[in-house]
């Protein structure tokens, strides 16, 4: 199951920090459509408050990033084990929860993606109290979270990634939405391509990583983050990761919700 031992007293007052506080829930989604300083189109995201927001006080902010073919609704409201996971972990530690389009349905944290992530990001910093960023994202998500992560060091406080892919050189799918978003094919702007991809950038990376991946995924193979996860653990970075070697394309509730706490309790 997990090849890195990630067990701790830490973790374990979390996790029941975190079942004490499972009763809370997250306000109402709200969607939000603001002007993106990239190119100036119109765009969006989900906001969910913390059911008791003060904006006296201060709060951590989880960014939630959907999967390709979908949009900010997905981690919003979908009711996905991944998704569900993400908003409870960010209702019991009354965090501020965003989950934008980035340029949905194939955003793969392209340049116009990464300038609006970045966007918000700031917004965010300019009107509420918030100590600490944290992102996570399924899949495409979990791919652009990590490429993130790499992209914007300073920014982010912990990064959980399921079933992602961290290296889009070798990764085949999608290649069409890829390119678009990429501005060409790996072919054309190999540099691009590499620039994105969290494997060949690991020492970037200066935040706790929570990845989630199954055996059995042929949509985005789990080899390159299963790689990343190991190089970040000898660079002695703080990294669990959860592999499961019956599971596909998925990752479960408990799994989403682990590799999350890992991340928050291992934060600076």
């Amino acid at each position: 199951m997990n090849i890195f031992k990630i067990v701790s007293v830490a973790v374990m007052v979390n996790l029941f920090v975190f079942c004490s506080a499972m009763g809370k829930e997250l306000g109402k989604s709200v969607d939000i459509e603001f002007k993106s300083d990239y190119d100036q189109t119109m765009q969006r995201y989900i906001l969910r408050l913390p059911e008791d927001f003060n904006n006296s006080t201060s709060h951590d902010i989880l960014i939630a990033l959907h999967g390709h073919g979908s949009d900010r609704w997905q981690f919003a409201d979908d009711p996905r084990p991944e998704c569900k996971g993400s908003r409870d972990v960010a209702a019991a530690h009354n965090m501020i929860f965003v989950s934008p389009d980035y340029r949905a349905k194939t955003s793969w944290m392209g340049p116009a993606a990464e300038a609006d992530v970045v966007q918000i990001i700031k917004d965010f910093k300019s009107r509420y109290k918030i100590d600490r960023v944290f992102m996570c994202g399924g899949s495409m998500g979990g791919s652009s979270s990590l490429t993130f992560a790499v992209l914007h060091p300073d920014m982010i406080a912990g990064v959980a990634g399921t079933n992602p892919t961290a290296n889009h050189l070798e990764y085949e799918g999608f290649q069409d939405a890829i390119s678009q978003s990429f501005g060409g094919t790996k072919k054309e702007i190999p540099c691009e391509y590499k620039k994105r991809s969290a494997e060949y950038w690991p020492e970037k990376i200066n935040c706790p990583v929570g990845i989630s991946v199954g055996g059995k995924d042929t949509i985005v193979p789990p080899d390159s983050a299963v790689r990343l996860a190991g190089v970040l653990q000898k660079l002695g970075k703080e990294v669990c990761l959860v592999n499961r070697p019956e599971m596909g394309h998925e990752t479960n509730y408990e799994d989403t919700r682990q590799i999350l706490e890992f991340v928050i309790d291992k934060a600076k």
